[in-house]
C-alpha cells in the first residue's frame, strides 16, 4: 500500500489540524476560565501577594483607683518590626538597624533565634523605640525596605515605685507563656501582664488586635508608607477600677523608713477594700515596659534587699504579740476565760513551765492582769498560761479552722499561705523532734512554727473590728463583698477584745504615742523574732471617728526594725491618718512635717518602747 498517495495525505491533514484546532479550543477554554470566570480570584491572590497584613495592637484597659484617680495608662509609643524574610536578610537588616537602636551582639542573637522559632511571623527589634531613633530611620526609609515601624499605646504608671508591686507590669509574651491553656487566643509579640493586677485582670484588660496591611514588592520590601493602611481597627481593653488610694499609697511611699524593707498592708473596714499593698523596697515599672535592659534585670533580680518581692501578700513573719489576739478570742469562745478573769499566776517578768523558764518581754513584770490589761501591756506571762488552758493540739485546731494555715483568697497572681501546725507531725518533719506541750506558749504569743502575712493580719483586725467576720480582701472595686471569714464570738467577747485594744493606745499602753489628734485607735504592737538577724517590727492599727467603729485597719511590718511600737507603730498612725483625714476634710498639712521627725534609728516623737 503506498502511504504517500495524495488522498492519505489530505485525510492525515484534516486529522492533524483537527487536534490542533481541539487543542487551541481547550486552550481558549482555559484562558477564558482564568481571565473572564476566575478574574475575581486572581485579582484577590495578587492582591493578597501585593499587601502583607500586620496585628495592630489594642489599647490596654486603663486602671484606676477608688477616687478616679489613673494608676496605670497608655502614652505613645513606636514599634519597630522586621517583616518576614530569609535569614540572611534579616540579619543584614539588624546589622544596619544596630547603631539607631543600640541592638547589642546579644541582643541580635536572641533576635535571630526568635526569627528561626517564628519564621513566618514578623519580628518585633523594638517595641519602645525612642523618637529620635524612629525619626532618623524614617529619614532612611530606602535603606531598610523591610521595616515596618508603627506608633503603638505604651504602658504607663505615674506613681513608678509607689504602685509597683501591687499593680505589676506588662512584657512580650513568651513562647511557654503561648502554651497555656489561658492564652490559647493569643499570638507571638502580644502584650500581656507579668504581674500583680496587670496579670490578675489580664483577660478584661487585653482588648482585640486589628489588622493593617502594608504594600510590599515580590521580594517582600515594603513598597508604600511605613504605616500601611489600616484595615480593622483594633478594640481597646476594658478599664478596671480598683480599691486601692493612689494618695495614700504615694503617702506610705514617702513615710516609709529610709533603706529598709517591709511591708504595709490598709484594708476598709467595711467591705474589706484594699486600700493600700505597699512593699519596700520598691522598683519601676515603666523599666518592663518594651523590654527591660539585661544589666537593669540582673541587677534587680540580684539585689539582696529583693526589690521585686510582694512582701504584703508573699511574705510570712512571725505576727508576734498581734497574734495574741487570736489567743484571747480562742480562749473566750471556748469559754476557758472571761474578760475580768485574772490568771493564777501573776506576772513577775518570767513563767515556769516543766525545766525551762519563759520570759516575759518585761522583765520587772505586769502584776496581776485582766484580760485587757494583759493586751494593753502585751504581757507574755498572761497568754502563756491562756495557752496552756487552750492546749496545743486545741490550738491547732481553732487556729486552722480560723484559716491560719490558709491564703487570704484576695485577688491576686500570688499569695502566701500562713504557717501553723496541724499536728506533731509538722515539727517532725521540720526538725525532727516530737513536740511537747511546751510548744503552745510560743504559738499563744504568736512565735515559734507560726508566721502570717501582713495581710492576714490586717484581715484578722478588720473582722474584729466589723463584729467578728471578714470578706477576703479586694482590689477590683465590687458592689458586693461576701464574708470569707468568721471569728464566732459573742458581742461582749468581740466588745473584750475592742477593750483591750484601745488600752494599747491608752496612756501606758505600748502604742500611746502614736495616737491620733482626731481620730479613736485601737491598736497592737509585735516585736517577732528573727533567727537571722535583728528582730521584725510590726503594729496592727484601727483607726476612725470617735464614738463609732473603725473605718481603716493597717498593719505595718518593718523587716529588722526590733520595736513595734517605736518603728513600725508611726507607719501605721500616719497611714491611718493621711487617709481619715482626706476621707472626713481635715487638712492634711500639718501632718506633712512628721517625716522629718521621724528617723530609723532614734524613736518618732510618739514612739513608746
Amino acid at each position: 500500500m503506498n502511504h504517500d498517495h495524495p488522498h492519505e495525505r489530505r485525510r492525515r491533514g484534516r486529522i492533524g489540524d483537527g487536534v490542533i484546532l481541539a487543542v487551541l479550543g481547550l486552550l481558549g477554554l482555559a484562558f477564558f476560565r482564568v481571565q473572564v470566570l476566575g478574574s475575581d480570584q486572581w485579582a484577590l491572590q495578587a492582591e493578597s501577594n501585593r499587601f502583607r497584613p500586620l496585628p495592630v495592637p489594642a489599647p490596654r484597659g486603663t486602671i484606676y483607683d477608688r477616687t478616679g484617680e489613673i494608676l496605670a495608662e497608655n502614652v505613645p509609643g513606636y514599634e519597630v518590626t522586621v517583616l518576614p524574610a530569609p535569614l540572611d536578610s534579616m540579619r543584614a537588616t539588624l546589622d544596619r538597624l544596630r547603631p539607631y537602636l543600640d541592638l547589642s551582639d546579644q541582643r541580635i542573637e536572641s533576635l535571630m533565634g526568635t526569627a528561626r522559632r517564628y519564621f513566618r511571623q514578623p519580628l518585633l527589634v523594638d517595641s519602645d523605640a525612642r523618637f529620635e531613633a524612629v525619626s532618623a530611620l524614617e529619614e532612611r526609609r530606602p535603606l531598610f525596605p523591610g521595616v515596618f515601624i508603627e506608633m503603638r499605646p505604651k504602658r504607663h504608671y505615674p506613681a513608678r515605685g509607689a504602685t509597683a508591686h501591687v499593680l505589676g507590669y506588662v512584657g512580650e509574651i513568651t513562647g511557654e507563656e503561648l502554651e497555656r491553656e489561658e492564652y490559647t487566643e493569643y499570638e507571638p509579640r502580644m502584650i500581656v501582664g507579668k504581674e500583680g493586677v496587670e496579670r490578675q485582670y489580664e483577660s478584661a484588660l487585653q482588648g482585640t488586635q486589628g489588622l493593617r496591611n502594608v504594600e510590599v514588592d515580590a521580594v517582600g520590601r515594603i513598597v508604600g508608607s511605613f504605616r500601611g493602611d489600616l484595615d480593622t481597627p483594633a478594640e481597646p481593653g476594658a478599664d478596671v477600677t480598683l480599691n486601692l488610694d493612689l494618695a495614700l499609697m504615694q503617702w506610705i511611699h514617702r513615710v516609709f523608713p529610709d533603706s529598709m524593707k517591709g511591708a504595709v498592708v490598709a484594708l476598709d473596714v467595711d467591705d474589706g477594700g484594699v486600700l493600700a499593698l505597699y512593699s519596700s523596697p520598691t522598683f519601676d515599672p515603666n523599666a518592663f515596659v518594651g523590654g527591660i535592659e539585661p544589666g537593669e534585670w540582673r541587677a534587680l533580680n540580684g539585689d539582696p534587699a529583693q526589690p521585686l518581692y510582694n512582701r504584703p501578700v508573699l511574705g510570712v513573719y512571725p505576727p508576734a504579740s498581734t497574734f495574741k489576739l487570736v489567743t484571747a478570742a480562742i480562749g473566750l469562745e471556748l469559754g476557758l476565760v472571761t474578760p475580768e478573769e485574772h490568771m493564777p499566776q501573776r506576772c513577775t517578768g518570767a513563767y515556769r513551765f516543766g525545766n525551762r523558764v519563759y520570759r516575759c518581754w518585761d522583765r520587772a513584770g505586769h502584776g496581776s492582769l485582766d484580760l485587757a490589761g494583759a493586751l494593753a501591756n502585751s504581757c507574755d506571762v498572761y497568754f502563756y498560761q491562756l495557752g496552756l488552758r487552750i492546749g496545743l493540739q486545741r490550738l491547732l485546731d481553732e487556729a486552722g479552722r480560723l484559716g491560719f494555715r490558709d491564703s487570704c483568697g484576695i485577688d491576686h497572681p500570688s499569695e502566701s499561705s500562713g504557717i501553723f501546725p496541724a499536728d506533731d507531725s509538722f515539727w517532725e518533719r521540720r526538725w525532727g523532734y516530737t513536740p511537747t506541750e511546751g510548744e503552745v506558749l510560743s504559738l499563744a504569743i504568736g512565735q515559734g512554727a507560726n508566721s502570717q502575712t501582713p495581710l492576714r493580719v490586717a484581715q484578722l483586725y478588720a473582722a474584729v473590728a466589723r463584729g467578728g467576720d471578714a470578706p477576703a480582701p479586694r482590689l477590683l472595686r465590687r458592689a458586693e463583698a461576701p464574708v470569707s471569714w468568721r471569728l464566732d464570738l459573742t458581742p461582749e467577747s468581740l466588745e473584750a477584745l475592742m477593750d483591750g485594744l484601745a488600752a494599747v493606745m491608752a496612756p501606758g499602753g505600748t502604742g500611746y504615742l502614736s495616737t491620733l489628734e482626731h481620730f479613736q485607735t485601737w491598736g497592737k504592737s509585735g516585736t517577732g523574732q528573727n533567727p537571722l538577724g535583728l528582730d521584725h517590727a510590726l503594729f496592727a492599727l484601727l483607726a476612725g471617728p470617735p464614738g463609732q467603729r473603725p473605718e481603716i485597719a493597717v498593719v505595718a511590718v518593718v523587716e529588722h526594725g526590733e520595736s513595734g511600737s517605736q518603728v513600725a507603730a508611726p507607719v501605721a498612725a500616719k497611714a491611718a491618718d493621711y487617709y481619715l483625714r482626706r476621707k472626713h476634710g481635715i487638712a492634711t498639712d500639718s501632718i506633712q512635717t512628721l517625716r522629718d521627725h521621724y528617723r530609723v534609728g532614734r524613736p518618732a516623737p510618739w514612739a513608746a518602747r
